[in-house]
Protein backbone atom coordinates (compact mmCIF):
# COMPACT_ATOMS: atom_id res chain seq x y z
CA UNK A 1 0.00 0.00 0.00
CA UNK A 2 2.79 2.45 1.04
CA UNK A 3 4.85 1.20 -2.09
CA UNK A 4 1.75 2.00 -4.10
CA UNK A 5 1.24 5.50 -2.87
CA UNK A 6 5.04 6.11 -3.36
CA UNK A 7 4.57 5.25 -6.63
CA UNK A 8 1.44 7.58 -7.51
CA UNK A 9 3.76 10.52 -5.76
CA UNK A 10 2.17 10.51 -2.58
CA UNK A 11 3.17 10.71 1.11
CA UNK A 12 1.56 8.22 2.59
CA UNK A 13 2.66 9.04 6.43
CA UNK A 14 3.10 12.38 6.06
CA UNK A 15 6.81 13.31 6.70
CA UNK A 16 8.01 15.32 3.49
CA UNK A 17 4.98 15.90 1.75
CA UNK A 18 3.41 14.97 -1.81
CA UNK A 19 5.66 17.67 -3.66
CA UNK A 20 8.61 16.30 -2.30
CA UNK A 21 8.32 12.38 -3.58
CA UNK A 22 6.33 13.86 -6.95
CA UNK A 23 9.68 16.09 -7.90
CA UNK A 24 12.30 13.11 -7.05
CA UNK A 25 10.09 10.51 -9.04
CA UNK A 26 10.38 12.94 -11.68
CA UNK A 27 13.58 13.83 -11.94
CA UNK A 28 14.45 9.88 -11.54
CA UNK A 29 16.42 10.12 -8.50
CA UNK A 30 14.24 8.36 -6.20
CA UNK A 31 12.30 5.03 -7.29
CA UNK A 32 9.70 3.01 -5.29
CA UNK A 33 9.45 -0.56 -5.63
CA UNK A 34 8.58 -3.90 -4.53
CA UNK A 35 11.12 -5.41 -6.56
CA UNK A 36 14.09 -7.37 -4.20
CA UNK A 37 16.17 -7.73 -7.43
CA UNK A 38 16.69 -4.03 -7.66
CA UNK A 39 18.98 -4.62 -4.71
CA UNK A 40 21.42 -6.36 -7.28
CA UNK A 41 21.80 -2.78 -9.02
CA UNK A 42 22.73 -1.25 -5.29
CA UNK A 43 25.93 -0.58 -3.77
CA UNK A 44 24.75 1.13 -0.22
CA UNK A 45 21.85 -0.48 1.15
CA UNK A 46 20.07 0.64 4.12
CA UNK A 47 17.53 -1.97 6.21
CA UNK A 48 14.79 -0.18 7.95
CA UNK A 49 12.48 -2.66 8.59
CA UNK A 50 10.44 -3.31 12.24
CA UNK A 51 11.62 -4.81 15.23
CA UNK A 52 9.02 -5.94 17.74
CA UNK A 53 8.32 -8.26 20.52
CA UNK A 54 6.39 -11.24 20.52
CA UNK A 55 3.67 -11.89 23.27
CA UNK A 56 5.99 -12.86 25.69
CA UNK A 57 8.38 -9.39 25.18
CA UNK A 58 11.05 -11.06 23.67
CA UNK A 59 12.72 -9.96 20.83
CA UNK A 60 10.85 -10.90 17.15
CA UNK A 61 13.78 -10.75 14.77
CA UNK A 62 11.44 -12.16 12.03
CA UNK A 63 11.75 -8.79 9.75
CA UNK A 64 15.27 -8.40 10.69
CA UNK A 65 16.04 -12.11 9.47
CA UNK A 66 13.91 -12.00 6.48
CA UNK A 67 15.37 -8.70 5.35
CA UNK A 68 18.76 -9.76 5.88
CA UNK A 69 18.30 -12.70 3.92
CA UNK A 70 16.42 -10.76 1.04
CA UNK A 71 19.84 -8.54 0.95
CA UNK A 72 21.88 -11.45 0.85
CA UNK A 73 20.11 -13.07 -2.16
CA UNK A 74 21.10 -10.29 -4.29
CA UNK A 75 24.16 -8.51 -2.86
CA UNK A 76 26.82 -7.74 -4.78
CA UNK A 77 30.51 -7.62 -4.07
CA UNK A 78 31.73 -4.19 -2.46
CA UNK A 79 28.23 -3.35 -1.22
CA UNK A 80 27.80 -1.85 1.83
CA UNK A 81 24.71 -2.69 3.51
CA UNK A 82 23.36 -0.18 6.69
CA UNK A 83 21.44 -1.00 9.53
CA UNK A 84 18.58 1.58 10.82
CA UNK A 85 16.29 -1.14 13.21
CA UNK A 86 16.90 -0.18 16.88
CA UNK A 87 17.88 -3.47 18.41
CA UNK A 88 20.23 -4.61 21.34
CA UNK A 89 23.72 -4.24 21.28
CA UNK A 90 25.11 -7.00 19.18
CA UNK A 91 22.79 -7.44 16.91
CA UNK A 92 24.01 -6.59 13.67
CA UNK A 93 26.87 -8.87 13.84
CA UNK A 94 25.88 -11.55 15.93
CA UNK A 95 21.91 -11.83 14.23
CA UNK A 96 21.77 -10.24 10.64
CA UNK A 97 25.49 -10.22 9.12
CA UNK A 98 25.71 -13.92 9.02
CA UNK A 99 22.70 -14.45 7.25
CA UNK A 100 23.66 -12.07 4.36
CA UNK A 101 26.82 -14.18 4.43
CA UNK A 102 25.13 -17.35 4.30
CA UNK A 103 22.57 -16.24 1.68
CA UNK A 104 25.15 -14.09 -0.52
CA UNK A 105 27.78 -16.76 -0.67
CA UNK A 106 30.35 -13.24 0.52
CA UNK A 107 32.49 -12.73 3.03
CA UNK A 108 32.31 -9.54 5.47
CA UNK A 109 35.25 -7.44 5.29
CA UNK A 110 36.51 -9.02 2.07
CA UNK A 111 33.61 -8.73 -0.01
CA UNK A 112 31.21 -6.43 1.52
CA UNK A 113 30.98 -3.96 4.98
CA UNK A 114 28.69 -3.37 6.75
CA UNK A 115 27.40 -0.32 8.95
CA UNK A 116 24.92 0.46 11.65
CA UNK A 117 23.10 4.19 12.19
CA UNK A 118 20.03 4.00 13.82
CA UNK A 119 16.95 5.31 12.75
CA UNK A 120 16.05 9.08 14.49
CA UNK A 121 12.47 10.82 13.56
CA UNK A 122 10.10 11.93 15.43
CA UNK A 123 6.94 10.57 13.70
CA UNK A 124 4.03 13.92 13.62
CA UNK A 125 6.84 16.15 14.41
CA UNK A 126 6.85 18.92 11.43
CA UNK A 127 9.96 20.97 13.12
CA UNK A 128 12.69 18.27 13.77
CA UNK A 129 12.58 16.71 10.95
CA UNK A 130 15.37 13.95 9.96
CA UNK A 131 17.45 16.46 8.23
CA UNK A 132 17.62 17.92 11.43
CA UNK A 133 18.64 15.49 13.59
CA UNK A 134 22.37 14.53 14.00
CA UNK A 135 22.91 11.07 13.05
CA UNK A 136 24.81 8.39 14.57
CA UNK A 137 26.82 6.39 12.06
CA UNK A 138 28.71 3.82 12.87
CA UNK A 139 30.58 0.71 10.47
CA UNK A 140 32.96 -2.62 11.41
CA UNK A 141 35.99 -0.45 10.41
CA UNK A 142 36.88 3.36 9.78
CA UNK A 143 37.01 2.84 6.50
CA UNK A 144 33.55 1.71 6.74
CA UNK A 145 32.18 4.37 8.93
CA UNK A 146 33.40 7.10 6.83
CA UNK A 147 31.61 5.62 3.93
CA UNK A 148 28.07 5.24 5.35
CA UNK A 149 28.98 9.43 7.26
CA UNK A 150 29.95 10.23 3.92
CA UNK A 151 26.29 9.14 2.74
CA UNK A 152 24.53 10.66 5.31
CA UNK A 153 26.20 13.26 5.36
CA UNK A 154 24.51 14.36 1.92
CA UNK A 155 20.81 14.06 3.36
CA UNK A 156 21.78 15.28 7.18
CA UNK A 157 22.34 19.50 7.42
CA UNK A 158 22.71 18.75 11.60
CA UNK A 159 25.80 16.75 10.87
CA UNK A 160 26.59 13.52 11.74
CA UNK A 161 28.06 11.37 14.41
CA UNK A 162 30.58 8.41 14.45
CA UNK A 163 30.49 6.61 17.24
CA UNK A 164 33.03 4.55 18.62
CA UNK A 165 32.12 1.35 17.42
CA UNK A 166 28.55 -0.75 15.96
CA UNK A 167 27.71 -2.05 19.47
CA UNK A 168 28.09 1.70 20.79
CA UNK A 169 25.39 3.08 18.48
CA UNK A 170 23.11 0.20 18.70
CA UNK A 171 23.14 0.94 22.95
CA UNK A 172 23.16 4.45 22.61
CA UNK A 173 19.94 4.47 20.23
CA UNK A 174 18.29 2.11 22.63
CA UNK A 175 19.33 3.92 25.21
CA UNK A 176 17.40 6.79 24.14
CA UNK A 177 13.93 5.45 23.66
CA UNK A 178 14.54 3.66 27.09
CA UNK A 179 15.36 6.62 28.98
CA UNK A 180 12.23 8.74 27.80
CA UNK A 181 10.06 5.63 28.52
CA UNK A 182 11.26 5.65 32.30
CA UNK A 183 11.04 9.63 32.66
CA UNK A 184 7.75 9.17 31.17
CA UNK A 185 7.00 6.04 33.90
CA UNK A 186 8.13 8.31 36.80
CA UNK A 187 5.52 10.67 36.07
CA UNK A 188 2.87 8.27 35.49
CA UNK A 189 3.31 6.72 39.12
CA UNK A 190 3.52 10.10 40.06
CA UNK A 191 0.03 10.41 38.49
CA UNK A 192 -1.26 7.38 40.22
CA UNK A 193 -0.19 8.88 43.81
CA UNK A 194 -1.29 12.43 43.13
CA UNK A 195 -4.82 11.28 42.11
CA UNK A 196 -4.86 9.04 45.46
CA UNK A 197 -4.00 11.96 47.84
CA UNK A 198 -6.36 14.34 45.93
CA UNK A 199 -3.34 16.46 43.61
CA UNK A 200 -3.39 17.77 40.93
CA UNK A 201 -0.26 16.61 38.89
CA UNK A 202 0.17 19.07 36.48
CA UNK A 203 -0.38 21.94 39.30
CA UNK A 204 2.56 19.52 41.22
CA UNK A 205 4.79 19.50 38.06
CA UNK A 206 4.50 23.52 37.04
CA UNK A 207 5.71 24.25 40.66
CA UNK A 208 8.49 21.33 40.30
CA UNK A 209 9.50 23.48 37.27
CA UNK A 210 10.67 26.71 38.97
CA UNK A 211 13.57 25.07 39.57
CA UNK A 212 16.63 25.34 37.04
CA UNK A 213 17.17 21.78 37.25
CA UNK A 214 13.90 19.75 37.67
CA UNK A 215 13.31 18.22 33.90
CA UNK A 216 9.95 18.78 32.72
CA UNK A 217 8.52 15.43 31.71
CA UNK A 218 4.74 15.14 31.16
CA UNK A 219 2.45 11.74 32.17
CA UNK A 220 0.82 9.86 29.19
CA UNK A 221 0.14 7.04 27.25
CA UNK A 222 3.42 4.88 25.66
CA UNK A 223 2.46 2.93 22.77
CA UNK A 224 3.93 2.98 19.17
CA UNK A 225 6.41 0.66 17.95
CA UNK A 226 9.55 2.24 19.47
CA UNK A 227 9.49 3.59 22.98
CA UNK A 228 7.30 1.00 24.31
CA UNK A 229 9.09 -1.83 22.73
CA UNK A 230 12.64 -1.15 22.39
CA UNK A 231 13.87 -1.48 26.23
CA UNK A 232 12.75 -5.43 25.66
CA UNK A 233 15.39 -5.25 23.34
CA UNK A 234 17.68 -4.12 26.04
CA UNK A 235 16.66 -6.16 29.15
CA UNK A 236 16.43 -9.37 26.88
CA UNK A 237 20.43 -8.50 26.29
CA UNK A 238 21.03 -7.82 29.89
CA UNK A 239 19.36 -11.39 31.20
CA UNK A 240 21.31 -12.88 28.46
CA UNK A 241 24.16 -11.32 30.03
CA UNK A 242 23.37 -12.46 33.52
CA UNK A 243 21.65 -9.18 34.77
CA UNK A 244 17.88 -8.72 35.60
CA UNK A 245 17.00 -5.42 34.88
CA UNK A 246 14.60 -4.15 37.61
CA UNK A 247 14.23 -0.29 37.06
CA UNK A 248 13.38 -0.90 32.98
CA UNK A 249 11.44 -3.81 33.47
CA UNK A 250 9.47 -1.67 36.31
CA UNK A 251 8.91 1.19 33.98
CA UNK A 252 7.36 -0.79 31.53
CA UNK A 253 5.13 -2.30 33.99
CA UNK A 254 3.77 1.45 34.90
CA UNK A 255 3.26 2.20 31.54
CA UNK A 256 1.39 -0.34 29.77
CA UNK A 257 -0.75 -0.23 32.92
CA UNK A 258 -1.71 3.00 32.08
CA UNK A 259 -4.29 2.94 29.31
CA UNK A 260 -6.58 0.56 31.78
CA UNK A 261 -6.38 3.14 34.42
CA UNK A 262 -7.67 5.62 32.28
CA UNK A 263 -10.93 3.36 31.69
CA UNK A 264 -11.50 2.58 35.10
CA UNK A 265 -11.09 6.80 35.64
CA UNK A 266 -13.84 7.23 33.14
CA UNK A 267 -16.03 4.36 34.79
CA UNK A 268 -15.20 6.38 37.83
CA UNK A 269 -16.62 9.34 37.00
CA UNK A 270 -19.84 8.47 34.54
CA UNK A 271 -20.40 6.56 38.33
CA UNK A 272 -20.16 9.79 40.39
CA UNK A 273 -22.14 11.76 37.80
CA UNK A 274 -25.11 9.43 38.56
CA UNK A 275 -25.04 7.99 34.89
CA UNK A 276 -25.33 4.52 33.85
CA UNK A 277 -22.07 2.51 33.42
CA UNK A 278 -23.57 -0.29 31.23
CA UNK A 279 -24.75 1.05 27.66
CA UNK A 280 -22.88 4.36 28.34
CA UNK A 281 -21.39 5.86 25.14
CA UNK A 282 -18.07 6.91 25.39
CA UNK A 283 -16.63 9.22 22.83
CA UNK A 284 -13.09 8.55 22.51
CA UNK A 285 -11.02 11.31 20.55
CA UNK A 286 -7.97 10.22 18.86
CA UNK A 287 -6.58 6.49 18.27
CA UNK A 288 -3.05 7.11 17.27
CA UNK A 289 0.18 6.37 19.33
CA UNK A 290 0.41 9.96 18.95
CA UNK A 291 -0.66 13.04 18.02
CA UNK A 292 -0.81 14.43 14.15
CA UNK A 293 0.81 11.10 13.11
CA UNK A 294 -1.63 8.23 11.25
CA UNK A 295 0.35 5.27 12.53
CA UNK A 296 -1.67 2.97 14.98
CA UNK A 297 0.50 0.34 15.49
CA UNK A 298 0.57 -0.16 19.56
CA UNK A 299 -1.35 1.89 20.52
CA UNK A 300 -2.49 2.10 24.13
CA UNK A 301 -5.78 4.06 23.48
CA UNK A 302 -6.51 0.32 22.79
CA UNK A 303 -5.93 -0.07 26.11
CA UNK A 304 -8.69 2.41 27.51
CA UNK A 305 -11.19 1.10 24.80
CA UNK A 306 -11.36 -2.57 26.14
CA UNK A 307 -11.20 -1.47 29.86
CA UNK A 308 -14.47 0.77 28.75
CA UNK A 309 -16.08 -2.25 26.94
CA UNK A 310 -14.92 -4.19 29.83
CA UNK A 311 -17.30 -2.56 32.38
CA UNK A 312 -20.37 -2.60 29.64
CA UNK A 313 -19.85 0.83 28.14
CA UNK A 314 -19.88 1.72 24.47
CA UNK A 315 -17.00 3.38 23.27
CA UNK A 316 -17.24 5.00 20.08
CA UNK A 317 -13.97 6.56 18.36
CA UNK A 318 -13.01 9.28 16.44
CA UNK A 319 -9.79 10.13 14.62
CA UNK A 320 -8.99 11.93 11.37
CA UNK A 321 -5.64 11.40 11.32
CA UNK A 322 -5.41 7.74 11.57
CA UNK A 323 -6.11 5.68 8.41
CA UNK A 324 -9.95 4.56 8.78
CA UNK A 325 -8.87 1.00 6.75
CA UNK A 326 -5.64 0.14 9.01
CA UNK A 327 -7.70 0.55 12.22
CA UNK A 328 -10.75 -1.34 11.48
CA UNK A 329 -8.32 -4.43 10.00
CA UNK A 330 -6.10 -4.25 13.02
CA UNK A 331 -8.51 -3.64 15.81
CA UNK A 332 -12.13 -3.70 14.36
CA UNK A 333 -12.64 0.07 15.10
CA UNK A 334 -15.04 1.63 13.24
CA UNK A 335 -13.70 4.90 12.63
CA UNK A 336 -16.80 7.51 13.03
CA UNK A 337 -16.70 11.71 11.81
CA UNK A 338 -15.28 13.95 13.45
CA UNK A 339 -18.19 16.88 12.84
CA UNK A 340 -20.34 16.74 14.26
CA UNK A 341 -19.27 15.45 17.50
CA UNK A 342 -21.40 12.04 18.33
CA UNK A 343 -24.26 12.36 21.60
CA UNK A 344 -22.18 10.86 23.69
CA UNK A 345 -22.19 10.62 28.06
CA UNK A 346 -18.25 11.63 28.60
CA UNK A 347 -15.63 12.12 26.17
CA UNK A 348 -12.06 10.94 26.24
CA UNK A 349 -9.87 13.15 24.83
CA UNK A 350 -6.70 10.43 23.86
CA UNK A 351 -4.50 12.08 21.38
CA UNK A 352 -3.70 15.86 21.02
CA UNK A 353 -4.38 15.86 17.36
CA UNK A 354 -4.40 19.72 15.71
CA UNK A 355 -8.36 19.34 15.20
CA UNK A 356 -9.17 18.40 18.46
CA UNK A 357 -7.57 21.62 19.94
CA UNK A 358 -9.50 23.37 17.58
CA UNK A 359 -12.97 21.87 18.87
CA UNK A 360 -14.76 24.65 20.67
CA UNK A 361 -15.31 23.78 24.05
CA UNK A 362 -18.59 24.52 23.95
CA UNK A 363 -19.28 21.55 21.60
CA UNK A 364 -17.49 19.36 23.47
CA UNK A 365 -19.74 20.32 26.71
CA UNK A 366 -22.92 20.50 24.27
CA UNK A 367 -21.66 16.80 22.91
CA UNK A 368 -21.66 15.02 26.35
CA UNK A 369 -24.43 16.80 27.82
CA UNK A 370 -21.97 17.86 30.57
CA UNK A 371 -20.82 14.75 31.23
CA UNK A 372 -17.04 13.86 32.23
CA UNK A 373 -14.58 14.65 30.08
CA UNK A 374 -11.27 13.44 30.34
CA UNK A 375 -8.43 15.10 28.77
CA UNK A 376 -5.52 12.70 28.89
CA UNK A 377 -2.79 15.34 27.37
CA UNK A 378 -4.00 18.43 29.46
CA UNK A 379 -4.90 20.23 25.74
CA UNK A 380 -7.58 21.75 27.24
CA UNK A 381 -7.01 25.47 29.46
CA UNK A 382 -8.95 24.37 32.87
CA UNK A 383 -9.87 28.06 33.05
CA UNK A 384 -11.82 28.15 29.26
CA UNK A 385 -12.77 24.87 30.13
CA UNK A 386 -14.71 25.80 33.32
CA UNK A 387 -16.21 28.81 31.42
CA UNK A 388 -17.45 26.58 29.15
CA UNK A 389 -19.25 24.03 31.82
CA UNK A 390 -16.47 21.87 31.66
CA UNK A 391 -14.18 20.55 34.57
CA UNK A 392 -12.12 18.47 32.79
CA UNK A 393 -10.08 15.29 34.69
CA UNK A 394 -6.40 15.06 33.79
CA UNK A 395 -3.70 12.79 34.37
Amino acid sequence: MKVAALQAGRDPIGECGDEAIASRLADGSFVATTDAAALAGCRFIIVAVPTPVDRAKRPDMSPLVGASTTVGRYLGKGTVVVYESTVYPGTTEEVCIPVVEQMSGLKVGADFAYGYSPERINPGDREHTVDKIRKVVSGMDTATCDCVAAVYGTAITAGVYAAASVRVAEAAKVIENTQRDLNIALMNELALIFHRIGIDTGDVLAAAGTKWNFLSFKPGLVGGHCIGVDPYYLTHKAEEAGYHPQVILAGRRINDGMGAWVGQECVRLLSQSGRPIAGARVLVLGLTFKEDCPDVRNTKVVDIIEELRRFGCRPIVCDPVANANETRHEYGIDLLPLVPLPACDAIILAVAHRQFKDLPLEEISRACANGPVLDVKGMLDRKQATRAGIHPWRM
